[in-house]
């Protein structure tokens, strides 16, 4: 079974995708090969959609991600990159625009977002972002990062109902968005781009430490004979509004990512997270990192 989101636009993606936060990280040949082969094992596993920025290792992930998709059919791929706050104004955001392209070694991205907000008016932005879809540099557009408060500010403005995903820090451990931001998101029909739904390896924004080790994740991982990170991803994934671009550097574990797209949680399953890993119950600042 292959879980699939459709945008505001009409088009449907993977909701399990390949993220590239801490990508490209080291100049060792051995390493960048090895995060090449995840890549590509990762697309042939049906994980075509790629998240990647121009702030990911100065452009190194961009690059990564060039190469190891370099002789990929591109009309099979949905790749996304992002931009820098401040380069996110007409002064500056063509240019990096092309200079990711460049990279990517692609004509066009499939979606670029706003990575977070910054000092350029989001007016300017949105304008500049359809520009971009004009020229056919880019297919649409979205945002990272952007609250409840963001969202509703940026609504008011022309042509803001373009705006495709808010991809945002989310995970089993981590789901401060579901008070006001994900129903706001469903409202308007923004989809949800979750990033680091593995929690960088059970890590990131937790109170169980380590999460992958939780044992109500390790009891629902014998029950379907997966891993408990396969868990996390099949929750991440468990509507189909929410797309989730974990990172890995390994084929190994790019293959179990894969996997996940296969398992569906059942109700009983998703009543014991819910227990293990409450909904909030107040409005909570989004986590950016």
């Amino acid at each position: 079974m292959r879980h699939e989101v459709t945008l505001p636009s009409g088009t449907s993606i993977p909701a399990l995708g390949i993220g590239t936060w801490h990508t490209a990280e080291t100049s060792i040949p051995r390493q960048r090969l090895r995060e090449i082969d995840a890549i590509q094992t990762g697309i042939s596993a049906g994980m075509t959609l790629i998240d990647t920025a121009e702030m990911y290792s100065n452009g190194k992930s961009e690059q990564l991600v060039g190469d190891a998709t370099r002789n990929c059919d591109r009309s099979k791929l949905f790749l996304t990159s992002k931009v820098y706050p401040w380069n996110a104004g007409r002064e500056h955001i063509f240019a990096s625009c092309a200079a990711s392209l460049e990279r990517l070694q692609t004509d066009y991205l499939d979606l670029y977002l706003l990575h977070w907000r910054g000092s350029v008016p989001l007016e300017e932005t949105v304008e500049c972002m359809e520009e971009l879809v004009h020229r056919g540099m880019i297919r649409a557009w979205g945002v990272s990062n952007f609250d409840t408060a963001d969202m509703e500010e940026l609504w008011k403005l022309p042509n803001a109902d373009h705006c495709q995903v808010d991809e945002v820090l989310y995970h089993v451990g981590s789901r401060g968005i579901e008070y006001s931001l994900v129903p706001w998101l469903r409202d308007h029909g923004v989809a949800v781009m979750a990033y680091c739904p593995l929690a960088q390896g059970g890590t990131l924004h937790v109170q169980h430490t380590p999460l992958l080790n939780d044992p109500t994740l390790l009891s629902l991982a014998q029950k379907h004979h997966v891993t408990s990170a396969q868990i996390m991803l099949a929750w991440a994934i468990r509507d189909t509004h929410t797309i989730a671009i974990p990172m890995s550097t390994s084929s190994h574990h790019m293959r179990q990512n894969a996997l996940a797209d296969d398992l569906t949680l059942d109700h009983d399953d998703l009543a014991l997270l819910d227990e293990a890993f409450p909904a909030p119950t107040h409005k909570v600042d989004l986590a950016t990192q």
